[in-house]
């Protein structure tokens, strides 16, 4: 008796430890409704944490060169397609910034009070026709056979003085997005997953990732 072979559905490791972000980023690749990454289950989109790979130092000038140096090490370590993103806001009157130091804007990696803090009273004395920012996100796949590409994504909004909802994380309280009455913090997942930055990055990068499964 011949027992059929196997098919062991394609893995594709994302580069992140921030289960937020995690989420998001399987909701966008995968979504319920059956759209995103042909092929890809949600079981098969594993992370970093699973494999004990710690991140490595992100010392690129760009959100691009930065979610490259993630990617990189990741697919080296796990033989897998690894996708990595970098993000931030990019406030006007602050030239960019905080941008590429978004994270750790208040010093302290990861603390999303402190930052949201630290920027909100330095822009207190901004007028409204002058908070104009956006969340940039740069968002790279890179095969353990040396295949490479880059998307970027952004959303353009308005930043307020004060915080406005619970959703959400990093400075999704403050941002009010273009044509919208609401913050990133104030959407559903599935709202601000269709317009927001990851989102557009993420879908942009979907074919390449398939077609990368495909040939794994």
């Amino acid at each position: 008796m011949t027992v059929p072979a196997q098919t062991v559905p394609a893995r594709l490791v994302l580069a992140s430890h921030n289960a937020h972000k995690l989420g998001e980023l399987r909701a966008i690749l995968v979504p319920a409704d059956g759209s995103g990454v042909s092929g890809l289950d949600p079981a098969s989109v594993v992370s970093a944490t699973d494999f004990g790979v710690t991140e490595p130092v992100e010392d690129g000038l760009t959100f691009a060169a930065n979610a490259l140096i993630k990617a990189r090490a990741l697919a080296k370590a796990t033989g897998l397609p690894a996708v990595a993103d970098d993000s931030g806001l990019a406030v006007d009157v602050l030239g960019g910034a905080p941008g590429i130091f978004s994270a750790r804007w208040a010093g302290k990696h990861g603390d999303d009070a402190a930052n949201l803090d630290l920027l909100l009273a330095q822009l207190s004395d901004i007028a409204p026709e002058h908070r104009g920012a956006q969340f940039v996100c740069a968002a790279a796949l890179v095969t353990p056979d040396g295949v490479e590409h880059v998307e970027e994504g952004y959303l353009r909004g308005t930043l307020l003085t004060a915080r406005r909802g619970t959703g959400g994380f990093g400075y999704d309280p403050i941002l009010l997005p273009a044509g919208s009455e609401r913050t990133t913090a104030e959407l559903t997942p599935d709202e601000k997953n269709a317009i927001s930055h990851r989102g557009r990055a993420f879908r942009a990068l979907a074919p390449h990732i398939a077609a990368a499964l495909t040939s794994a």
